[in-house]
């Protein structure tokens, strides 16, 4: 497999009592990687970037990196709605060791187009490492059109997109606009069969935390042009994808990896809430109808 392909684990973040547990990540990326994922990352927004101090992102990015140890590629979370915030997140998490690095499109601010091509302008030409540009419309506001994705794409640092428009029109169009060697990602897991099939080379997975297993099977098996142990796996795991959105995300994903005793709690940090009774039974209904409890 290519180096940046397959399932990547968008990893949580445990934390005991409001701090980072350091073990608990430790071990979390060591059950990731023993059971298939492609690749790790870290400071996410599954991995609750947003409620995490400069600090300790740096921390989490070293640690990862440590961890990892080369045995599978980290792509560590580096967006900011600042340029200059996500320049020096860029160049920390390059200090740290990571293989590449993800960058959201600015929320809040609602940039235009123009505005998000000098953005990641900026970040590329600041810091030499490889870029995911990072494309969540249902989280920015702003959606990054494929005619943006495609100019930024000429720059060489700019390797690829998580794309989680949830749109196979949207991917279509930034798989064609953009050079071959452009990497697209999925950034939906419901979505990541069909996007390998029209020329995307895997996903960043939510559902990967509870069941990194399954996620590399199916995108093992669709990058093999396998379509009918694809779509057996696909539709295997469909209910469980359901569930790790039944609540804001992560909170379903650090619950689930809680139940399964890999982490000794999943609280997330305020302003996300722990996971409501209705919620929970979804969860641990899924879980359990393919095993993972």
């Amino acid at each position: 497999m290519e180096k940046y392909s397959g399932a990547i684990v968008a990893i949580v973040t445990p934390f005991r009592n409001n701090e980072i547990d350091e073990q608990g990540l430790v071990d979390l990326i060591n059950f990731q990687i023993e059971n298939g994922t492609h690749g790790i990352v870290p400071c996410g927004t599954t991995g609750e970037s947003a409620t995490v101090s400069f600090d300790e992102h740096k921390k989490i990015i070293e640690l990862t990196v440590k961890t990892v140890a080369g045995r599978v590629p980290v792509i560590a979370g580096t967006g900011a709605n600042s340029t200059a915030e996500a320049i020096d997140l860029a160049k920390s998490a390059k200090a740290s060791g990571v293989d590449a690095t993800l960058s959201v499109v600015p929320y809040y601010n609602k940039p235009s187009q123009e505005g998000l091509y000098q953005h990641f302008k900026a970040i590329t030409e600041a810091v030499d490492i490889p870029v995911f540009l990072y494309n969540v419309p249902s989280r920015t506001v702003t959606n990054m059109l494929p005619e943006t994705v495609a100019r930024l794409a000429k720059f060489e640092n700019i390797i690829g997109i998580k794309d989680a428009t949830a749109s196979l029109q949207q991917i279509s169009e930034v798989i064609r606009q953009c050079p071959d060697d452009f990497i697209v990602l999925s950034g939906d897991d419901f979505t990541c069969m069909p996007t390998v099939f029209i020329g995307g080379k895997g996903v960043i997975s939510v559902t990967s935390n509870v069941h990194p297993r399954g996620m590399a099977d199916l995108m093992e098996a669709a990058l093999a042009g396998d379509i009918k142990k694809a779509n057996e796996i696909h539709y295997t795991l469909l209910p469980l994808m359901t569930s790790m959105f039944v609540a804001p995300n992560p909170v379903p994903a650090k619950k689930g990896v809680e139940l399964m005793g890999k982490i000794k709690d999943g609280l997330p940090r305020l302003p996300l809430t722990e996971i409501d009774d209705k919620a929970l039974q979804a969860v641990t209904g899924a879980m359990k109808d393919v095993g993972l409890l």
